[in-house]
């Protein structure tokens, strides 16, 4: 969602702020802003239009200390006005999380006199900075004392006119990291908006407090206790998050999928067989106490739940449950010590299934497991487990690699549960390493569909509604490409189990209804085809991914585009890909942002 960037250098910082902000342009937003200290105090420079539009109207302005931000709108309306940084006298704030005290800090700043000029609660923030500077001039200080007062999460970085040179960060709930180098030090959401100046990041943690200046770092808890934080080297490279020869992000990430699959599965090499090691030191004793397990996720992540829980069941043996993260502490549930609890997470920093963890974890199921693309993310280091995907940086708002990386890393946890249980036999568990080490070449070949999907796209261009449908294992495979049709094309689309047509959907379909079918040759393949005769008998229009060996036939109102081969147990990992470049290439032909679409944000940190 929203982005930070900060820096306190000795040379000119807005292109760094600027360029910071290009890199977190992903996260979605709908204005941007900077602010610097210059000669004659504060100057701020705010934008409802895309960075480039800031970085115009920045053009000229030079400064050694300075923040800027992306906001994704929470509190008031998409505006200028609205737009970070705020102001209060000599200071300037940029603010990602949510206040939730900011009503009350807001009466009781305006009772002192302090006039609002926006509906943020971001505002409340730098009015509380400058008049706890009243009683404590010292910047560090005193932000650190107004962020005890502050209810909610939030990552924010703070500026003093009146004391150059310093940029002081906080952080309780939101992501925030820094980046250290010789000629300067530096803030940021995210390690991709700072790799421009360093790859050495330092990653601050719920209540540390930080000062930047352009030679020193220094970092406390916000009761004032002095901390040390290691520095990591970060792995990320600039190429990694830069477009290349391709159209979008989601285009390159959609083809970085083969290399991602095998950069995820490295750890498996040539064995022929799998140690539960790969999910951490303690994984055997943890994983052979457990009865069952709760997947929290949401969104695309919830969907490679649903489809893990098929596997699980049919392979482990173990029950499983999958648990919408935003709903789940919301409701009574019955705990269970024996329960693990995985919670899947792109960014590692989606802020309801951090706090379903957290949930779970106040309830005394401490078994935890967290399948995540990022290694120092909030959840990973909440956890008793880990994996981590190694999908590599993911820009697109719409996910694609992450989404079939969470699945191989899933599929790596059914075999290691079924191997603790006593359900996996040596020829079994060889045969399916095997299945996985070939997965990122049957993948590659999947790709190579795409010309005849490109030709499918193009009969979406006027609908409004679409049908997704599939059995099993593949139904949550038809819910993540129903997912991706609405998130970047903005046609309406549902998925349901083909079985469930005759008990409702079924009304829907007409010759304007479009149907996508994923008809794996599995062995509900024979229902499935009843279900595609009852849509075709009222008139539908049929659109089915079938296996190279089904035996559905192409007819009128019937188009059918074979992937090149069965692939068992793993087949929801294939089926997803042509349902990808199906939405991808739909949002081409209607003209739509695909990487940035209309209300949405890639990392979700506020609830």
């Amino acid at each position: 969602m929203c982005g930070i960037v900060a820096a306190a250098a000795g040379s000119n910082i807005v292109g760094t702020l600027v360029e910071g902000l290009k890199k977190l342009e992903y996260r979605g937003y709908d204005s941007a802003g900077l602010a610097v200290i210059g000669a004659g105090g504060i100057e701020r420079v705010r934008s409802t239009g895309r960075v480039a539009e800031l970085e115009a109207a920045a053009a000229g302005t030079s400064a050694v200390t300075g923040i800027a931000h992306t906001r994704w709108a929470t509190h008031g309306v998409p505006s200028e006005r609205n737009a970070h940084p705020h102001v209060s006298g000599s200071i300037a704030v940029v603010h990602n999380g949510i206040i939730e005290n900011y009503e009350s800090l807001r009466r009781e700043l305006s009772a002192q006199g302090y006039v609002f000029t926006s509906d943020t609660d971001t505002e409340s923030i730098a009015h509380l900075v400058e008049a706890t500077l009243k009683s404590e001039p010292d910047l560090f200080k005193a932000v650190q004392l107004a962020c005890r007062r502050l209810v909610g999460a939030f990552a924010i970085a703070v500026i003093d006119a009146k004391q150059p040179g310093k940029v002081i960060v906080a952080r309780e709930g939101s992501p925030l990291l820094l980046g250290v180098s010789e000629t300067g030090n530096y803030a940021a959401s995210d390690a991709s908006a700072l790799l421009q100046v360093t790859r050495n990041m330092v990653y601050l943690e719920n209540g540390d407090i930080a000062e930047l200046t352009a030679k020193s770092v220094n970092i406390a808890r916000l009761d004032g206790t002095p901390v040390e934080r290691p520095v990591h080297v970060s792995q990320l490279s600039a190429a990694a998050v830069e477009l290349g020869n391709y159209q979008h992000y989601m285009q390159k990430e959609i083809f970085e999928q083969p290399e991602a699959l095998a950069n995820t599965l490295e750890m498996i090499g040539g064995s022929k067989s799998i140690q539960p090691g790969i999910f951490g030191a303690d994984a055997a004793a943890l994983l052979s106490d457990v009865d069952s397990i709760l997947i929290l996720a949401c969104g695309t992540s919830s969907h490679s739940g649903y489809t893990a829980r098929y596997w699980l069941e049919a392979i482990a043996g173990v029950p499983c449950n999958v648990e919408i993260a935003s709903e789940y502490r919301y409701r009574v549930s019955v705990p269970n010590p024996r329960q693990l609890i995985v919670a899947i997470s792109q960014s590692g920093e989606t802020a309801d299934t951090l706090a379903a963890l957290r949930h779970a974890k106040a309830l005394g199921q401490t078994k935890t497991l967290a399948i995540c693309n990022v290694p120092e993310s909030a959840i990973v280091r909440e956890c008793a487990l880990r994996f981590i995907t190694r999908a590599g940086p993911e820009i697109g708002v719409a996910s694609t690699k992450a989404f079939t990386t969470q699945l191989a890393a899933l599929f790596l946890l059914v075999l290691v549960a079924a191997k603790v249980k006593g359900r996996l036999s040596a020829e079994q568990e060889a045969a399916y390493l095997d299945q996985l080490r070939h997965l990122p070449v049957a993948v590659h070949k999947v790709l190579q569909l795409e010309t005849e999907i490109v030709a499918w796209s193009k009969h979406f261009a006027d609908k409004h509604h679409a049908l997704f449908l599939g059995r099993g294992r593949h139904y949550p495979i038809a819910m993540e490409g129903a997912l991706k049709l609405k998130e970047i094309s903005y046609i309406h689309a549902e998925a349901y189990p083909a079985g469930e047509l005759k008990h409702g959907p079924l009304a829907l379909v007409d010759a304007n209804m479009p149907v996508i079918s994923v008809a794996p040759n599995d062995q509900l393949l024979d229902k499935l085809k009843s279900n595609l005769k009852e849509v075709q008998a009222r008139g539908g229009e049929l659109y089915v991914f079938a296996d190279a060996d089904s035996e559905i036939q192409a007819s009128e109102g019937v188009h059918i585009l074979r992937l090149p081969e069965h692939y068992g147990e793993l087949s929801p990992i294939l089926h997803v890909i042509p349902l990808q470049l199906l939405s991808y290439h739909v949002a081409l032909v209607k003209g739509t942002d695909v990487d940035k679409p209309r209300n949405l944000a890639k990392s979700v940190t506020v609830e």
